[in-house]
């Protein structure tokens, strides 16, 4: 009961920071963050809490290598936008992830190897983005925060959940779905496809920080125990997303605010 409070508190609030942030600082940005674990690595904390730490250093190599899977959607997402309307991009993307994910289920090498296949992965994918200038975006309809916020505690609570039937590495993948970033790259499209191509190239930027939370507790969770592994996988991705923002923030236009 304790645990499943924590996800009603925990998951909103993070959500609801992380999206005003991003409505302050503009398009790129907003994408960054929400690269962040902000939803797989709660669920990471709380799968470890409920079925214990074995269990959640294999949740942790699922999740590293679900950024392949993000990855994909990303481009999925740029290359339709370019000739298509938001609904078939996002269509498109979700069908990406989604064959990449189950491919990814095949996928039993070492945490060490999936890592290095995974950074090489989001460096090609983030040099293969189509390029795109950002245009400044319609300010959001008043329901957008609290849906964000919902939809986060939703998706939370139903994969901690179902944990046990899914197994720990489809319980990973399935947890670091984009769910925020389609939700912000969608906002973006109705100014126009490259505004949306804003979004997903800040969010494979923010991917590098995903993947080394990850890379970190799958390493430690069981050595360590889990306040250190959460300390160092927390610690690790702030140092990179420290790193990475440098790279956002040189994005032409991608500090083109949206309005509140």
């Amino acid at each position: 009961m304790e645990t499943f409070i924590l996800k009603l508190i925990v998951t909103p609030v993070l959500i609801g920071v992380a999206s005003l942030a991003g409505r302050r600082w503009g398009q790129a940005v907003s994408g960054w963050l929400v690269g962040l674990p902000l939803t797989s690595g709660p669920i990471a904390w709380f799968v470890a809490l409920d079925h214990g730490v074995g269990f959640a250093a294999a949740t942790a190599v699922g999740a590293l290598a679900a950024a392949i899977a993000e990855a994909a959607f990303c481009l999925a997402y740029a290359y339709t936008a370019r000739r298509a309307p938001w609904p078939l991009c996002l269509v498109t993307a979700c069908v990406a992830f989604t064959a990449m994910a189950v491919g990814l289920r095949l996928l039993t090498l070492p945490v060490i190897p999936v890592a290095a296949i995974v950074f090489a992965t989001l460096a090609i994918a983030l040099r293969a983005m189509p390029a795109g200038s950002e245009s400044r975006a319609t300010p959001p309809p008043r329901w957008d925060l609290p849906l964000r916020m919902v939809t986060a505690t939703l998706v939370v609570v139903a994969i901690t959940e179902a944990a046990p039937a899914l197994g720990p590495r489809l319980s990973g993948v399935l947890g670091a779905f984009p769910v925020y970033a389609a939700i912000l790259t969608v906002f973006g499209h109705r100014s126009g496809a490259a505004s949306a191509t804003q979004v997903l190239r800040g969010l494979l930027l923010g991917l590098f920080g995903f993947a080394g939370f990850f890379l970190v507790l799958a390493l430690l969770i069981e050595r360590a125990g889990l306040a250190l592994a959460f300390a160092g996988a927390i610690a690790t991705t702030l140092a990179i997303q420290a790193m990475s923002l440098i790279a956002v923030l040189r994005t032409p236009k991608a500090l083109g605010a949206i309005g509140p």
